[in-house]
C-alpha cells in the first residue's frame, strides 16, 4: 500500500468515527439522514454544563498536584526570548573575538597538518562550541526555570507524563469545539493576529529608520555594516520581547480565569466532595445525637460537683464548676431545657448545690456555651458576682455551723 494510499484510508476510517459518534448523538425519533453540512453547531457544547459553583480549595489543591495550573506560554515565551538576546548583547565582543580565534585556529591547523589524521581537531571544535553555546543556553534554561516559579511557584508532579489510555481515544466533538467555537479559540487567534501585526509593525519602523544607512553600506567597510545590521536586529528582537511581555500579562489573567472556569463544580460535585471531606451529613448527625446522650447521662453525675446551677428559672438550667487550679475560667458541666432543667435542679438540691435565678444569663449560656467549654469572656463580671454571692453563703454556714 502506497503512502497516498495509506493515508486516503485514515481519513475515511476517521470520517466514519465522525459521522458515527454524530449519529449517536441523533435522539430518538430523529434517525434522519445526516449530510455533512447539516451538523447542528450545539452539538458541540461544553459536556461540562451545570458547573455554576466555584471550585473548592481541595479541588485546587488537588487540580495543582495534578499539574493542572493557571500559565501563560507567552509569559514564558518572552522570558526565554528577552534574557538570551540581552546576554546575546553583552557577550557581543566576547562572541565576536572567540568566533575570530576559532576561526583562525582551524584555517592554521587546515594548512599545517593532516586534519584527516589529527585526533585533537574535534575536543577543539567541542571547547570552542561550548564556549560560544554555553553561555547563551544556561541563561535561556535559567529563564524558562524563572518564568514558571513566578507564576506558579514550586511544583514537581509527573502526572502530566503519566500515560493515559482514555486520551488516546479521540474526541473530535470535544477538539472541534475548543479549537473552532470557544473564547479561547477566539482568544489565541485575535492574539496571534496582534502579535503578528505587532511585530510587523516594529521591524518595518526600524528597518524604515535606518534606511539610509543600509543603502550606503557598499561604501563602508564589511565589519562596520556587518555591526550597523547587528544592533538593528538585536534592537528589533528587544523591542519584539517586550512586546510579548506586555502582552503577556493578559493572556495570563485570561488564562486564569479559563483555569477557574475549568475547575468549577456542579452542585452534586460540591456534595460528593463535602461528605468525602467532611463526612457524610446524616452520620454526623447521628453521631451527634449520640454524643448528645453520652453527655447528658454524663452531665447527671457532674451537677453534684457544681459550684452552681443558674436557671431561667424554670425552662433552662446551667450547672457552672469552678476550679481554680485547673480552669481559667467557670466550665459548663451540665445544662438542659424543660424536664431536663428540672431534674438538674432536682439533683442540685438533693446535694446541696446553690440555685441561682438569672434568666438573662441562663438563656445566654444555653445558647452559646456546649458541656464542657469555658463560659466566653463576656459573662466574667455577671459569673464573678453570682460565685462571689454563693462563696459569701458558703461562708456564713460555716460560721452558724
Amino acid at each position: 500500500m502506497t503512502g497516498n494510499s495509506l493515508t486516503r484510508a485514515l481519513e475515511s476510517l476517521q470520517r466514519i468515527y465522525f459521522l458515527l459518534l454524530i449519529r449517536s448523538r441523533i435522539p430518538a425519533g430523529h434517525e434522519a439522514v445526516l449530510r455533512p453540512w447539516e451538523i447542528p453547531l450545539n452539538w458541540f457544547a461544553a459536556e461540562d454544563e451545570g458547573r455554576t459553583e466555584d471550585p473548592t480549595e481541595h479541588k485546587i489543591r488537588k487540580a495543582r498536584e495534578e499539574g493542572k495550573v493557571a500559565k501563560s506560554s507567552e509569559f514564558s515565551a518572552a522570558i526565554v526570548l528577552l534574557f538570551p538576546i540581552l546576554a546575546i548583547a553583552l557577550l557581543g565582543s566576547y562572541t565576536l573575538k572567540t568566533m575570530l580565534e576559532m576561526i583562525q585556529y582551524f584555517f592554521t591547523v587546515s594548512v599545517e597538518t593532516n586534519i584527516v589524521g589529527d585526533n585533537g581537531i574535534f575536543p577543539v571544535f567541542v571547547r570552542y562550541s561550548a564556549r560560544l553555546t554555553l553561555p547563551v543556553f544556561g541563561i535561556a534554561f535559567v529563564s524558562a526555570i524563572m518564568a514558571n516559579l513566578l507564576q506558579v511557584g514550586f511544583l514537581f508532579t509527573t502526572k502530566t507524563i503519566t500515560p493515559d489510555m482514555n486520551k488516546i481515544v479521540p474526541n473530535l466533538g470535544k477538539f472541534l469545539q475548543r479549537s473552532f467555537f470557544s473564547t479561547e479559540a477566539l482568544f489565541n487567534l485575535g492574539k496571534t493576529f496582534f502579535k503578528v501585526i505587532a511585530i510587523g509593525l516594529v521591524a518595518y519602523i526600524n528597518i524604515r529608520m535606518e534606511m539610509d544607512r543600509i543603502v550606503r553600506f557598499v561604501d563602508v567597510p564589511f565589519f562596520m555594516s556587518l555591526q550597523a545590521i547587528a544592533l538593528a536586529a538585536l534592537k528589533i528582537l528587544i523591542e519584539a520581547a517586550l512586546l510579548m511581555l506586555a502582552l503577556s500579562f493578559p493572556d495570563y489573567m485570561f488564562q486564569r480565569h479559563q483555569h477557574r472556569e475549568s475547575l468549577k463544580m456542579s452542585k452534586q460535585e460540591l456534595k460528593e466532595e463535602r461528605k468525602m471531606t467532611e463526612g457524610d451529613p446524616l452520620i454526623k448527625s447521628r453521631l451527634r445525637e449520640r454524643m448528645q446522650q453520652i453527655l447528658s447521662q454524663n452531665m447527671m453525675r457532674a451537677v453534684p460537683e457544681a459550684d452552681v446551677v443558674i436557671t431561667n428559672p424554670t425552662h433552662f438550667a446551667i450547672a457552672l464548676q469552678w476550679k481554680r487550679e485547673t480552669m481559667s475560667a467557670p466550665t459548663v458541666s451540665a445544662k438542659g431545657q424543660d424536664n431536663m432543667a428540672l431534674r438538674i435542679r432536682e439533683i442540685a438540691r438533693e446535694n446541696s448545690v446553690p440555685v441561682i435565678e438569672n434568666k438573662p444569663l441562663a438563656r445566654a449560656l444555653y445558647a452559646e456555651v456546649e458541656i464542657g467549654d469555658e463560659i466566653p469572656e463576656t459573662y466574667y463580671e455577671v459569673t464573678a458576682i453570682i460565685l462571689a454571692q454563693v462563696y459569701g453563703m458558703a461562708g456564713r454556714e460555716r460560721e452558724v455551723g
